[in-house]
């Protein structure tokens, strides 16, 4: 798989925005890539170097209509920090 493949999209919310002081950046990504692919994707498609990863397989949850019972869709997402003191500019609105 080619790093856009694997990363797919940021996730910008109020706790990844607070995450991000401290390094951590969260992005939605491709079920079947591991850390060590996450890892090398971030790293190439930012220029940054990425220390650590944690996965987060987020279930799906009940969605209910009118009509029909149904379920969103289940899919991972990861946690990558950086090294001390890099950023992301895309994330600082650089």
């Amino acid at each position: 798989m080619s790093p856009d493949q694997i990363v797919l999209e940021p996730i910008l919310t109020e706790k990844s925005n607070g995450q991000r002081e401290y390094g951590e950046y969260t992005f939605r990504v491709n079920p079947r890539a591991n850390k060590l692919q996450i890892k090398q994707a971030v790293s190439q498609l930012f220029g940054v170097h990425a220390v650590t990863c944690r996965i987060i397989n987020v279930k799906p949850k009940p969605k209910r209509t009118r009509a029909a019972k149904g379920r969103t869709a289940a899919w991972k997402k990861a946690v990558v920090k950086l090294a001390e003191g890099e950023r992301i500019a895309v994330f600082e609105g650089a």
